[in-house]
């Protein structure tokens, strides 16, 4: 499977982004999948993640402002972010777990798209 990730921009804090993360090569359907973020000289975190069944899990400062979503029939995965703050600004990539295991464990997930950069001025 291979993942090409969308939708980055500079967005002033309080407004919302749409990322999008294609799979090809791969009918989704099953896998998990994963948004994560990396900002400048911190690690990679986890952000959001939905399995085949749908069932979704966030980590606690997205929660309320994040939502993941799937679009089997586009084999797309979009992350919708509202009310964002200047401590969401980093470089997203979404990732694939053919597994189905819907971890926050970056280690779980064998596949990543190429990230796409979102700036949240103040």
């Amino acid at each position: 499977v291979q993942l090409q990730a969308s939708g980055g921009g500079l967005v002033q804090a309080g407004g919302s982004l749409r990322l999008s993360c294609v799979l090809t090569q791969r009918t989704i359907g099953r896998e998990s999948v994963a948004w994560f973020r990396q900002a400048s000289g911190k690690e990679r975190e986890f952000v959001a993640a939905i399995r085949g069944s749908g069932a979704t899990t966030y980590i606690d400062s997205v929660k309320g402002r994040f939502t993941i979503s799937r679009d089997n029939a586009k084999d797309t995965v979009y992350l919708h972010m509202n009310s964002l703050k200047p401590d969401d600004t980093a470089v997203y990539y979404c990732a694939s777990d053919m597994y189905d295991r819907g971890s926050s464990n970056l280690r779980r997930y064998a596949s990543w798209g190429q990230g796409t950069l979102v700036t949240v001025s103040s």
